[in-house]
């Protein structure tokens, strides 16, 4: 299993129910979850994946979503960083 990692300063707070959405339709998906600390407005995107090739997939079809709504058509906001992990461990 392997876990997305993607760090927002700050987390958007534009509709991004469609990302979530998207990748959730993907076999091998395992989750995917939005966090933001109430204090910063600093955020969270974590996605949890069986292997690389689900991670690319849900990557293929959030961006299929994307141009399908036009969300390219305006700047947005990206992530400070985004990190692939490797899950050691989980319950």
């Amino acid at each position: 299993m392997i876990a997305r990692v993607a760090v927002w300063e700050p987390m958007p707070t534009d509709d991004r129910d469609w990302v979530l959405e998207a990748a959730a339709g993907v076999p091998g998906v395992h989750g995917t979850y939005h966090l933001v600390d109430p204090a910063t407005g600093n955020g969270l995107s974590l996605a949890f994946f069986e292997d690389e090739a689900a991670a690319q997939a849900a990557r293929a079809a959030i961006e299929r979503r994307a141009e399908e709504i036009g969300w390219y058509d305006v700047p947005h906001p990206s992530p400070a960083s985004a990190t692939l992990y490797e899950v050691m461990r989980h319950a």
